[in-house]
């Protein structure tokens, strides 16, 4: 049941507006870098998250012995391009659930023996691997090897992710990195982007044989938090304020959490990664418009400290987006370069680790933008609840629609009569278009949001399409108290059917008054 409102939401928002739901893939954190040969700087979209699921376990157990798969012969074609001084192999493994999965393992050309490994692991969205085949090149030439691998897509969606399935995938790379030649088993490593970065920790905190953590663009707040922040932050960026953004957007994220439909939303990553005891490398750039830059790292580092773990290093990239690229605007266009420096300090940080000279609380590089602070996302009460949504907008749609289906009907008959009041025909177009037009704009939103908000024109600093729902909106209302007074004097005279069908039409109205103080409508 719970799960229906979201759906309908969605149909009628598809319905409403097909043109713009066609043109616009799902929000997800953007994974990194595509593979070489690197594509011309391109636009990424927004975030994550309209993301939606299970609770991840934190608790630190041992998973399933992840079991390697025989390894293609050697020889095999890799599908990647792959640079002349590097060397490719292919290789299989098994996953949560025993999901076969497959990956390549990236080496320099002239790897030294008994040289540290590290899996990388990608953000939210379609994985394949040569979305990171950017950050694997240059970390193997730093000399590691690096393994990157095709990201599960059965049980994982829009809808439906587990980040505890997740981590066991990764321990399942973890597993096979440890075995392949010349890879020492003790120096393997984890490196998790953006949604990854809820998942490596999980993954180190349930296993000894991963040795150290990097994480990129990471998130210590949970997931559904961290998205509201997302949306708003890109309407505010596009000049946007008011109540599309402090109810609209705001209850909606909740409305589809409380529907089933966002996976893991109050995931909370600080018990995990209190639980973490190996050092861990910490990446920010400054022009993060995904996860809030500012308030992340703190809660890393305390919750770090609270485990007794102080081998960590948080470092901030100036000039660099989410995933640590360069940005020539501000965090809205991801080129193909790493950040300066990017790759060096991974290089020598693991280094260091592997030979036993972890770093001990390091915090440096200039302070991240952000421009406004998350807000708490809590579960929804029972009367702001899915199914009371949905009970609603059935309601409003029925007592609107009915209004001008009865008189077609007449009509058709030929007995059609005076309207009681013309302010019914107001209410039942007014809301009708209140209703359905404010879900398909906000799942608009939703689906364009973050760093890319395209709201349309804005007028004082609200969205013109957002001020025509709103006037229309108060047009209701007031009809609704013009239809009550007509319906009082009228109830004696009337038809009994007309009665009866400006009392549905009421009710409606009624309904649609708190209802749209609910979403922002009727607030400034």
């Amino acid at each position: 049941m719970r799960r229906i409102l979201p759906a309908t939401a969605v149909a009628l928002c598809l319905l409403a507006a097909p043109a713009a739901a066609a043109a616009t893939p799902p929000p997800a954190v953007p994974s990194a870098a595509a593979a070489a040969p690197m594509p011309p700087p391109v636009v990424l979209s927004a975030s994550t998250h309209l993301s939606v699921g299970l609770s991840a376990s934190t608790a630190v157990t041992s998973p399933p012995s992840p079991a390697v798969l025989s390894t293609p012969p050697a020889g095999t074609t890799s599908p990647l391009a792959v640079p002349s001084d590097l060397t490719a192999t292919e290789v299989s493994f098994r996953g949560s659930g025993g999901l076969a999965m497959h990956g390549t393992v990236l080496s320099p050309a002239a790897a030294k023996p008994a040289r540290p490994g590290m899996v990388l692991v990608h953000g939210a969205g379609e994985g394949p691997r040569t979305k990171l085949m950017g950050e694997a090149v240059e970390f193997a030439r730093r000399g590691l090897s690096v393994l990157i691998y095709d990201k599960r897509s059965e049980g994982y969606s829009l809808f439906r992710r587990s980040y505890s399935q997740l981590a066991d995938d990764a321990l399942g790379a973890v597993a096979t990195l440890r075995s392949q030649p010349g890879v020492d088993p003790a120096k393997i490593g984890i490196w998790g982007l953006s949604e990854g970065g809820w998942v490596v920790p999980i993954a180190a905190a349930r296993s000894k044989d991963i040795g150290f953590v990097v994480v990129v663009g990471a998130n210590g707040l949970p997931p559904l938090r961290q998205q509201t922040w997302t949306v708003a932050a890109g309407l505010r960026k596009a000049g946007v304020s008011g109540s599309l953004i402090d109810r609209a957007e705001f209850n909606l994220y909740r409305a589809i959490s409380d529907g089933g439909m966002f996976p893991e939303p109050y995931y909370d990553p600080a018990p995990t990664l209190a639980a973490v005891r190996q050092p861990l490398l910490g990446i920010w750039g400054t022009h993060d418009l995904l996860t809030p830059p500012k308030e992340s790292p703190p809660i890393f580092a305390e919750a770090l400290e609270k485990g007794g773990n102080r081998h960590y290093t948080l470092r901030f990239f100036p000039g660099a987006d989410h995933a640590a690229h360069q940005t020539p605007d501000g965090g809205v266009t991801r080129l193909p370069e790493l950040a300066p420096g990017y790759a060096d300090l991974v290089g020598s940080w693991v280094a260091d680790v592997t030979a036993g000279r972890p770093p001990t609380a390091q915090i440096s590089g200039p302070t991240p933008v952000q421009a406004s602070p998350t807000v708490p996302v809590n579960p929804s009460a029972w009367w702001e609840s899915a199914p009371m949504q949905l009970a609603a907008l059935v309601l409003l749609v029925i007592a609107f629609a009915a209004y001008p289906v009865v008189a077609l009907v007449r009509r058709l008959r030929r007995r059609s009569a005076a309207p009681v009041t013309r302010a019914a025909w107001l209410l039942s177009a007014g809301g009708l278009t209140a209703v359905l037009g404010s879900f398909s704009y906000l799942f608009y939103l939703v689906m364009t949001g973050g760093k890319l908000a395209a709201p349309g024109p804005v007028v004082a600093e609200r969205p013109l399409i957002w001020l025509a729902l709103q006037a229309l909106a108060w047009a209701s209302a007031v009809a609704t108290v013009l239809i009550a007074l007509a319906w009082r004097r009228t109830r004696g005279s009337a038809p009994r059917g007309e009665r009866v069908r400006l009392g549905l039409l009421l009710a409606g109205g009624v309904v649609f008054i708190p209802w749209a103080l609910y979403w922002g409508l009727l607030l400034p």
